[in-house]
């Protein structure tokens, strides 16, 4: 490692200083951003939760090998992503200690794990390094919902150290978006979660994409506890989804897809081969990884059921249940829009009126409009269906352990207005 320049002084600190010292320890770029910028008010709580007295936050990315991402051959993508994922966990932690032995407070979130699992299923990362890099002018958000840095595309991870003094000059965002809107992530996303014209399925996404991850080991699990004996788990499961669980969980998580990621041609590193022949580029790029013969995961009845079928027909269809499971009211209202099928819901106009009581005492209204979704406190217009409903009755209910039929002869669950409503509106949840 190269020597550097102590700083002149504890506060603020020196940003030239910074920067090089974060380059030196392996950073491939770096940003960086007050905690009073506007850009991230709706981050600042969470951010002083972890770190009181934050005044700054260093972004920095890594870049990944290009290659390993794009191949279909996904085990050799995963290992790059975790080799990365370490580097940049790396660059975090010795840029923490080298600030530390400056007499500078520093805290450096994970890349991606750990994180707070006891929030499950609500926000249990510890900080959102998408805004905070954005912020930094390390990039700008793709339609594919990940970060594109100007020069490497979006073949990075992303890291932040937050430090308890100001730093001497900010960096500001970029003044364009390298994502020119090719959509070739939404050609490449096998579930669909990408849509041409810019809205994302996060259940899509989340279910097959993450299967390996929080919400399929969960529902792995229930496979082996609610199977018989040997034999009904094998006839649940099939026995390589059974070894490839065993290798998330001996090494470490893998991603079953992140094509968005692999078909990208945004970045001045990157756009090279595109310009010079999108067809040729298409054929190298997308076409294997839309023709692979593969195992998608799906929730039963969603829009990315629907998808696979007509899109992929080649792709088998694997139905398993939502993962989205809220453990509260509050939780089920702000992850309503995470679970909501628009294609589903396409032909549907109506208004719900929602009282909880018991374990929670909250009214809400939800307004489904063609494929739209509108949630608001309290109980608004005029309704087309009225619930009221015990709150753990209906918790049960959106996770599929208890029968609205029994519900209603168990007076937990009132309606007023034509009880089919209820049934169309479950299926703009499908769990």
């Amino acid at each position: 490692m190269v020597a550097v320049t102590k700083p002149s002084g504890p506060t603020p600190i020196d940003a030239e200083w910074l920067r090089q010292l974060t380059l030196e320890l392996g950073a491939d770029d770096v940003g960086f951003v007050s905690i009073d910028r506007p850009e991230l008010a709706d981050q600042r709580a969470d951010i002083e939760a972890v770190f009181p007295g934050a005044r700054a936050l260093v972004s920095f990315v890594c870049r990944m090998n290009r290659e390993p991402i794009r191949t279909p051959a996904r085990s050799l993508s995963n290992l790059e992503f975790h080799r990365v994922n370490e580097d940049t966990d790396e660059v975090g932690h010795r840029l923490v200690r080298a600030l530390e032995a400056e007499g500078i407070r520093a805290l450096n979130p994970s890349v991606g794990f750990p994180m707070e699992q006891d929030r499950w299923p609500g926000k249990i990362w510890v900080i959102s390094h998408k805004p905070v890099a954005v912020a930094a002018g390390l990039g700008r958000m793709g339609i594919h919902r990940n970060v594109i840095h100007p020069k490497f595309g979006n073949f990075v991870l992303l890291g932040t150290v937050i430090v308890g003094q100001p730093i001497s000059a900010e960096t500001e965002p970029i003044a364009y978006n390298p994502c020119f809107e090719c959509k070739l992530c939404v050609a490449a996303c096998p579930t669909g979660a990408i849509k041409p014209d810019g809205r994302f399925d996060f259940a899509a996404c989340y279910t097959h994409n993450y299967r390996e991850f929080l919400g399929g080991f969960e529902e792995w699990v229930g496979r082996i506890a609610d199977a018989k004996s040997a034999k009904d788990y094998r006839r649940r499961t099939r026995s390589e989804e059974t070894v490839s669980m065993w290798q998330s969980l001996s090494y470490k998580p893998n991603y079953k897809a992140a094509y968005c990621m692999a078909v990208c041609p945004a970045g001045e590193d990157v756009i090279g081969p595109f310009q010079e022949s999108r067809k040729d580029f298409v054929k190298a790029m997308l076409k294997p990884l839309q023709k692979k013969v593969e195992p998608v995961y799906v929730i039963r009845g969603s829009d990315a059921q629907a998808h696979v079928e007509k899109r992929f027909p080649h792709k088998e269809v694997r139905l398993v249940g939502s993962s989205l499971r809220p453990n509260s009211i509050n939780s089920f209202l702000s992850s309503a829009n995470l679970a909501f099928q628009p294609g589903v819901a396409k032909d549907m106009e109506a208004t719900f009126h929602f009282r909880f009581s018991g374990a929670s005492d909250r009214e809400a209204t939800f307004r489904i409009e063609k494929g739209s979704l509108f949630i608001s406190d309290g109980l608004v217009g005029e309704a087309d269906l009225t619930v009221s409903v015990d709150a753990d009755t209906w918790l049960g209910i959106v996770k599929g352990e208890r029968n609205p039929v029994w519900a209603v002869v168990r007076r937990k669950l009132r309606v007023k207005g034509p009880i089919s409503l209820l049934q169309d509106f479950q299926r703009c949840f499908p769990g």
